[in-house]
C-alpha cells in the first residue's frame, strides 16, 4: 500500500511489553497476533509515494510514529505525533481495520505496535521506519527500537537530567538500567537503584548506579524515607520503571520538594489509578509526568544515540545478555519471564 514498506527482519529482541500483551486476556489484547517490536531489517520493497527509503536500505521499526509534518513532530516539546497518535492497535497505522498478515486459510492475523517483528517478513508504515547506517551491528541497533531508547531518552530528553544531580530509579530491568546509562551520560553524580534482587546492583554498576536499595529489606522504613535520608531531602529525579501504581507513589514521595521530577516509564494495568493529596501537590511543587519512548523523536534523536554508540560513549553491548536462533524464541521468553536476561537477541537467519 502507499507509504508502506515490506521488511525482511534480520534480528529482533524481546521486550517485556511483548510478554505483557502475550499474557493479557482483555482488550487491547487480541489474537491471533504477531508480537515483536524491537528489530532491524532490510527493505525488500516499497509502496507508492515512498521516497525516504528504497530497496536494500537497513531500517529499524519504531512503535511511535514520526510523520515530521504535524505540529507535535515539528515542535521540540513533544514526540507524540498528532497525525498518527500511538495506540496498541491490531491494524496498520494509516489504513483502519486492515492487516498485511493472513494464515494458510486466509484468516487475518493481527499486528502489534505497528511492527510485528516475530516474523521473517513484515510490513511497516514509513512513519514508523528509521533508515540507519548499515555498518552498525544489527544486534545492537535493534535495541534502540524500544527499551534502551526509552530509558536513555527519559533521562536525556524528558527529565533533562543535569550534571551533578541525584537520580533514583525504581526497577533495574533493561529500561531502568537504560535510565541509569542516560543519567550517567548526562553527568549525574549519584544514581540510586531500587530493586528487590540484590544481584541487580552489580549489574547496575556497569551503567553508573552508585547506590543500591533492596526494597525487600527496608525494615520499618519506606523506600522513600530511606532515599530522603540518603539525599538530604530527596532525589532530584525519580524514575518508575516497573509498572506499578504503588511504585509511582513511592517514587513521587522520594523526589525533592520544589524541583523534584518523577518520570513514569512502567506500564501498569489499564484500569490502575493514582491518588495524590491535592494539598501536597500544591505545597510540595513537584512534577509528575509520563514519558513515551523516552520523549525521543525517532527520526532525529535515535541517530544521535547510534552515533554515540559508534563513538563508544553509549553502552549497548552490555544490554545483550543472550542471543538465540528464531526457532528458540521460547527460550528467550523463558529467560525474560524468569528475570535472567536484559535483552535476548533473536536471529532470523542463523
Amino acid at each position: 500500500m502507499p507509504r508502506e514498506a515490506r521488511i525482511r527482519i534480520i534480528c529482533t529482541s524481546l521486550c517485556h511489553s511483548d510478554i505483557t500483551y502475550w499474557k493479557m486476556q482483555e482488550l487491547p489484547a487480541i489474537f491471533p497476533r504477531i508480537l515483536g517490536h524491537e528489530a532491524i531489517g532490510v527493505v525488500e520493497s516499497v509502496g507508492e509515494d515512498v521516497t525516504e527509503i528504497t530497496k536494500g536500505d537497513i531500517v529499524i521499526p519504531i512503535f511511535i510514529a514520526d510523520c515530521e509534518e504535524c505540529i507535535d513532530c515539528k515542535s521540540t516539546k513533544s514526540n507524540l505525533c498528532s497525525n498518527f497518535p500511538f495506540k496498541i492497535s491490531p491494524w496498520m497505522l494509516r489504513y483502519a481495520n486492515t492487516t498485511r498478515f493472513t494464515d494458510l486459510n486466509g484468516e487475518i492475523i493481527h499486528h502489534f505496535m505497528f511492527a510485528s517483528s516475530f516474523s521473517e517478513y513484515t510490513v511497516v508504515d514509513i512513519a514508523n521506519l528509521l533508515k540507519i547506517d548499515p555498518t552498525i551491528p544489527p544486534n545492537r541497533a535493534c535495541l534502540l527500537s524500544c527499551g534502551v531508547s526509552t530509558g536513555v531518552g527519559a533521562a536525556w530528553k524528558t527529565a533533562n537530567v543535569e550534571a551533578g544531580s541525584t537520580v533514583a530509579i525504581f526497577g533495574l530491568g533493561c529500561i531502568g538500567l537504560a535510565v541509569a546509562e542516560g543519567a550517567r551520560l548526562c553527568g549525574a553524580t549519584r544514581i540510586i537503584g531500587v530493586d528487590i534482587r540484590p544481584e541487580k546492583f552489580d549489574i547496575g554498576k556497569k551503567f553508573g548506579v552508585t547506590d543500591f536499595i533492596n526494597s525487600g529489606e527496608c525494615g520499618n522504613k519506606s523506600v522513600s524515607q530511606i532515599i530522603i535520608e540518603m539525599t538530604g531531602g530527596g532525589a532530584d529525579y525519580c524514575f518508575e520503571c516497573v509498572g506499578m501504581a504503588s511504585l509511582v507513589h513511592e517514587a513521587y514521595a522520594s523526589c525533592r520538594k520544589g524541583w523534584g521530577k518523577t518520570i513514569v516509564l512502567g506500564v501498569d494495568k489499564p484500569e490502575s489509578m493514582l491518588s495524590l493529596n491535592c494539598n501536597g501537590v500544591l505545597v510540595q511543587g513537584k512534577t509528575l509526568m509520563g514519558s513515551l519512548y523516552g520523549g525521543l523523536k525517532p527520526k532525529s534523536d535515535v541517530p544521535i544515540l547510534l552515533k554515540r554508540y559508534m563513538d563508544k560513549e553509549l553502552k549497548l553491548d552490555e544490554f545483550v545478555t543472550h542471543e538465540v536462533e528464531f526457532k528458540d524464541i521460547n527460550k528467550a521468553f523463558d529467560l525474560l519471564v524468569k528475570g535472567e536476561c536484559l535483552r535476548c537477541v533473536i536471529w532470523m537467519d542463523k
